[in-house]
């Protein structure tokens, strides 16, 4: 089983931005991390693989309201960061999705 790229900062652009609280940047992480352990462990069935991010795409919705609360939102740059973070993962586990339809229940 392949383990993630340790080096790879995820969520580099919002722990960059002050406008992000890190401790919701760590809530997102968390949730986003919980998917790269469930391809580290082997998983690869496409429906499977996009539930899982359909999953976290979900419970990061339901954090906006945390973020509006500490002064801040999902807005572009964190769209674009966790977008990216999801692309690479996506290649680093060579699957075959594009990031846009993995996390494709957002509404951020």
């Amino acid at each position: 089983m392949k383990k993630f790229d340790a080096d790879y900062q995820m969520l580099q652009a919002m722990y960059q931005d002050g406008y992000f609280p890190d401790f919701l940047v760590d809530k997102v992480r968390a949730l986003v991390w919980d998917v790269v352990e469930f391809l580290e462990a082997g998983e690869r069935d496409p429906s499977a693989v996009q539930k899982k991010f359909d999953g976290m795409t979900l419970a990061i919705n339901g954090l906006q309201g945390e973020f509006e609360d500490n002064g801040s939102e999902l807005e572009t740059v964190a769209r674009d960061s966790i977008g990216e973070t999801v692309g690479y993962i996506l290649q680093w586990f060579g699957l075959d999705m594009e990031a846009e339809d993995a996390i494709g229940l957002r509404d951020w």
